[in-house]
């Protein structure tokens, strides 16, 4: 186990979305985990954390595509330019975030509200591949593909400490399965695949909720339990 790092977050106000910053420390470069949606964006709030802390940001983790999590990473990265790491299969999302929502729906309101017109690639993204390993920011990222919530969806290990786990595991729940590119089969895989055979002393810091551990949810979480692991269905 290494030094502890510094971890923080900002909540956005839409879908409280955990927006998640990592770092060795006080004064040193970090990471940012799924700037998600405000008005007009959610790069205020992130770069006063930012600040707070003497950080500077150099790279962006996206777990997956969905709105919530994506919504801010191009103004971000225009204000302060770093690379956007994402997988291959959510990747369409950063230009076109309908592809993972439901029509009618609240993200599709936001969308238009906010103007659909705006979506674009940042200039920098890195397509990550399961199980690959790189270092940013001075630290350790492990990339472990987790479908079921998207079709891309991506877990991230930072140094051995911290499970980035976005919409795949929360506190005593799952992401839901049932929005376009999602797959309850896919995400029992995952769980059973992915999630249970993580250490127990994994630090999980989810997309939404607080913080928990993988040894607390391979007890209490109910969708880690073989009941709902050997159900058969969509």
């Amino acid at each position: 186990m290494g030094v502890k790092m510094l971890v923080d977050r900002v909540i956005a106000p839409y879908f409280e979305t955990n927006c998640w910053i990592l770092a060795t420390g006080v004064g040193q470069e970090c990471i940012i985990v799924d700037p998600g949606i405000a008005k007009p964006n959610l790069v205020k709030d992130i770069i006063e954390k930012v600040s707070e802390h003497n950080l500077k940001p150099v790279g962006i983790l996206i777990t997956h595509g969905h709105l919530d999590h994506i919504f801010s990473v191009l103004p971000l990265t225009k204000q302060t330019p770093m690379r956007t790491f994402i997988t291959g299969d959510d990747r369409f999302l950063l230009t076109d975030p309908t592809g993972a929502i439901d029509k009618g729906g609240v993200s599709e309101q936001l969308i238009a509200a906010f103007g659909g017109d705006n979506f674009k690639e940042p200039d920098d993204v890195v397509e990550v591949e399961d199980f690959s390993h790189f270092e940013i920011a001075g630290l350790e990222i492990g990339a472990i593909f987790a479908p079921g919530h998207t079709k891309g969806s991506v877990i991230y290990t930072v140094d051995n400490q911290q499970l980035i786990s976005g919409d795949v595991l929360f506190a005593g729940s799952i992401g839901r399965t049932d929005l376009p590119t999602g797959s309850a089969i896919q995400m029992r895989k995952t769980l059973r695949e992915r999630i249970l055979t993580l250490p127990d002393d994994l630090n999980v810091l989810p997309g939404h909720g607080g913080q928990t551990t993988i040894a607390i949810e391979r007890v209490r979480n109910p969708y880690l339990q073989d009941d709902f692991l050997n159900q058969n269905g969509r």
